[in-house]
């Protein structure tokens, strides 16, 4: 079974190299882009090319499932939401997908397209029957480390809201902590990477001192591969734990619309922003929240939440990033400067989607954005109210 799995996911590398190559052709050539029916067309000229007749030996659907995910990687990168495709290694994740017409489920035995026998997996769902799944497609991934993993997609129609709590939260994201909401709560930033970094490095240095496509190189590789993986795995579980907790214990989520891809370019914190996983983060959020019933609204990243008063709403000149508690010039309040960012967050979150601008209701993950108000000059010093009126909305689109 291992090593037609190793055939396909070939066979996958071969289709979705081979077809990248041809749109760069394409768009060198003439300016033109690529259908997916023109790949799936291609796809079948390669299958009777006569130094591709292996393609011949697997299935199929896991090759033409490449090209669809290569078109909507495409998609993706045009409207801004992901990066522009890039070929792939042998040396780097393998998958391979299939769909209803490639496999079946009999008994909780999973069974492939041109398989001699049912693929054997450990289950890790104790709350789920096996034998009761009805998928809609199966991948079959091997990570770097030599690792195996088979993936359910199942549609659930109609998913049961959580019950309503009644609170509000905003999430103020940092590194020195990794989240600090607006009821005080501290979230420490556990620095998966930063933890392990001294092994990576060790490894890594193995690595550079092995002999090219040597036995020893490959099994250097895959430790240093599964250590990556390790720091993946305890942060994709830290995001998931705590995503899922603000999800189910509030009914409104509020929180910033962070740049990331733009603060990672300061060399200095690059590293400690990555570890992070904030990007991770909001996605969970987005989907957790949608699936529970509950509201997440995004505010504007410009708005100043570190340097307003959340009890009378001054506005402060400048505030450094080594000021981490401050004093209001106009009421006297003491703020600590996270805890006094998440409230502000809040209130700009409960005010914004009275007008409802920039709101991710339930059931879907698209922004509704309203009528922008007229940006108006923010002033330093002058105090604004929080009541959800015409001059907070000014305030809050100028910030």
């Amino acid at each position: 079974m291992q090593a037609l799995q190793r055939r396909t996911f070939g066979c996958v590398r071969v289709a979705w190299n081979r077809t990248l190559a041809a749109r760069h052709q394409r768009y060198a050539a003439g300016g033109e882009g690529t259908s997916y029916a023109q790949t799936d067309r291609a796809l079948t000229a390669m299958k009777r090319d006569p130094g591709l007749t292996f393609l011949n030996e697997v299935s199929s659907v896991p090759l033409q499932q490449a090209l669809r995910h290569q078109h909507a990687a495409f998609q993706a990168f045009f409207a801004g939401r992901a990066r522009y495709p890039r070929f792939k290694s042998r040396y780097g994740k393998q998958s391979a997908t299939y769909t209803r017409s490639a496999f079946r489920m009999k008994d909780g035995q999973l069974w492939l397209a041109k398989a001699d026998g049912p693929l054997s997996f450990a289950w890790t769902w104790p709350g789920v029957d096996v034998t009761t799944l009805d998928p809609t497609s199966v991948t079959v991934a091997r990570e770097p480390c030599g690792r195996w993993y088979v993936t359910f997609q199942v549609d659930e129609p109609n998913p049961v809201p959580l019950p309503a709590t009644g609170g509000s939260v905003g999430v103020d994201l940092g590194v020195k902590d990794f989240a600090v909401t607006s009821g005080g709560e501290r979230i420490a930033n556990p620095r998966h990477l930063a933890r392990k970094a001294r092994n990576l490095a060790r490894y890594q240095r193995r690595l550079a001192r092995c002999q090219q496509g040597s036995a020893n190189r490959a099994k250097a590789a895959a430790k240093v591969a599964r250590a990556h993986r390790k720091v993946r795995a305890s942060r994709a579980d830290f995001l998931h734990r705590a995503s899922a907790r603000l999800a189910r214990d509030n009914d409104v989520i509020v929180i910033e619309d962070l740049a990331v891809s733009n603060m990672v370019r300061n060399r200095r914190l690059a590293r400690a922003i990555s570890d992070c996983g904030w990007g991770e983060f909001r996605r969970q959020l987005e989907y957790k929240a949608a699936r529970a019933g509950r509201r997440l609204i995004v505010i504007d990243r410009w708005y100043p939440s570190s340097k307003s008063c959340s009890a009378c709403g001054h506005l402060l000149a400048s505030l450094n990033l080594s000021t981490r508690a401050w004093e209001c010039p106009s009421c006297g309040t003491r703020h600590d400067r996270d805890i006094n960012a998440a409230k502000n967050i809040l209130a700009a979150g409960l005010a914004v989607s009275a007008c409802g601008a920039d709101v991710r209701h339930s059931g879907s993950l698209r922004v509704r954005s309203a009528v922008k108000q007229e940006p108006q000059p923010v002033t330093a010093g002058i105090p604004s109210s929080r009541a959800g009126s015409s001059q907070a909305l000014k305030y809050l689109a100028s910030g």
